[in-house]
């Protein structure tokens, strides 16, 4: 479990790359239905990813 916002975003971003680099391959399959499901998951984690407000609020 992350200890932190930025490294809970570190995982987010590394998502991200994980679902770009599926999406090449099934975009040169022509594989629409499992470019469908990462468009889905692609906007969940972007959900999470520019939430506001975010996370954590720093403590002033």
């Amino acid at each position: 479990m992350p200890t932190n916002e930025k490294e809970y975003n570190g995982y987010l971003f590394d998502q991200l790359s994980l679902i770009e680099d599926v999406e090449e391959v099934a975009k040169a399959e022509n594989a629409e239905n499992t470019l469908r499901i990462l468009e889905v998951k692609k906007r969940q984690i972007e959900r999470k990813l520019y939430q506001q407000p975010p996370l954590t609020t720093e403590a002033k």
